[in-house]
């Protein structure tokens, strides 16, 4: 079940450049059934309880509530945006029941490290030589920067986010593979360069020294073997920066105005969310409702906040802000202390300036990432032991 579950994940990720929507619908569809089988197979012996369900569980019922009730400004996209939080907590719930074997975690936090590190590969090449064509073969709207199967380089940076961590613990904790995992993490890293996101920028520079001075700190690793692993990154780093150049990103930091159209955006959503503080506009509203509170012609069709949790708050009130704040300082703890599920803190942080939730294959990384979590810390508390290292 658990190779399914790996399987959905990574059609999810390829599929993302289609415009049309039955990937989504097959992803959705997969997962949905899988939590079927998990709720049914952990009926008799059910896994521990864990924070996460209750606000994921608020997320689809707040959604339904709006529904039913007719608070919602347009019903068709608060019933897509309650598929879509269906599909964050059965992606929770699949994971807490399938992440209670400890083989399960080992091979699925190696799957998805390798399965990221190909497509940082694949997206690299593509990236420089295949005149924003999916595969070289399918075209697409854009003319570059089209990161292997995801058309958006913040969305593709969110994506590294989630699973850098976990190579540059390998790294710095296995005196074996320890080359190896450098070298997948230096890859990766630079594949976020050669996108020119500069919030994915800023925060896998994070990951990459967060990660080694924590496991030092927490005694995951010796001195000598943090040391030796970050000099292993910065040579491979410094390498595959000077092939995939970071001129690009460096740019987009000296721009003018970065945030010129996100502010915008933001005080509109501020408006929306204070006009409608209680039970909000919808979920999956926004695109609908923010015409009404636009203060500047931007010259396109405005289709997300450019800010999730702004987004989520206008869309479903403050109660629905507030719920979901939860998720993320519940994550901070387990995060820290594994050291390798800093991924989720990074994802959380970058929603700050983008939608990486808003679709579901993506929003679903940062969740998987927290069911992983969340079987450790069960286990730790088991054991009455830190939590074990990969």
């Amino acid at each position: 079940m658990h190779v399914a579950f790996a399987a959905l994940f990574f059609f999810g990720v390829l599929t993302m450049w289609v415009p049309e929507y039955w990937p989504v619908t097959v992803f959705q569809v997969g997962i949905f059934a899988l939590a079927a089988v998990s709720v049914w197979r952990a009926r008799l012996s059910p896994p521990a309880f864990a924070w996460p369900l209750v606000p994921l569980s608020f997320a689809v019922l707040w959604g339904i509530f709006q529904w039913l009730t007719g608070r919602t400004a347009y019903a068709f996209d608060t019933r897509l945006a309650i598929l879509r939080w269906t599909t964050f907590l059965s992606v929770f719930l699949v994971g807490i029941s399938l992440f209670r074997d400890d083989a399960v975690r080992r091979w699925f936090r190696s799957a998805i490290v390798w399965f990221a590190f190909l497509v940082s590969i694949l997206a690299t090449l593509q990236t420089f030589t295949s005149g924003g064509k999916v595969f070289w073969l399918f075209a697409t709207p854009y003319t570059d920067k089209v990161m292997g199967p995801i058309l958006s380089p913040n969305h593709y940076a969110a994506f590294i986010e989630a699973v850098l961590p976990i190579a540059v613990y390998l790294a710095v904790s296995r005196d074996r593979d320890s080359l190896l995992y450098s070298g997948m993490a230096a890859t990766m890293y630079a594949s976020v360069i050669a996108s020119a996101s500069r919030a994915g920028t800023v925060l896998t520079t994070a990951e990459i020294v967060l990660v080694p001075l924590l496991a030092w700190a927490l005694g995951r690793a010796s001195g000598r073997n943090v040391a030796a692993a970050l000099l292993r990154i910065g040579f491979l780093f410094a390498f595959f920066t000077a092939v995939v150049g970071w001129q690009s990103v460096w740019g987009r930091f000296w721009t003018p105005d970065p945030l010129a159209v996100r502010r915008q955006l933001t005080v509109s959503t501020v408006h929306m969310a204070a006009s409608h503080p209680w039970f909000g506009t919808g979920l999956g509203t926004w695109p609908t409702v923010y015409p009404r509170y636009a203060i500047v012609d931007i010259g396109a069709f405005a289709n997300q906040a450019h800010d999730d949790w702004l987004e989520w708050t206008a869309e479903g009130g403050f109660p629905f802000g507030i719920m979901l704040a939860t998720l993320f300082f519940w994550s901070l703890r387990p995060a820290f202390r594994s050291v390798w599920g800093l991924g989720v803190v990074a994802v959380f942080l970058h929603a700050i300036v983008d939608y990486p939730f808003s679709r579901p294959a993506l929003g679903s990384w940062p969740i998987l990432v927290l069911s992983l979590l969340a079987c450790t810390a069960a286990e730790s508390r088991k054991s009455g032991s830190p939590s074990p290292p990969v």
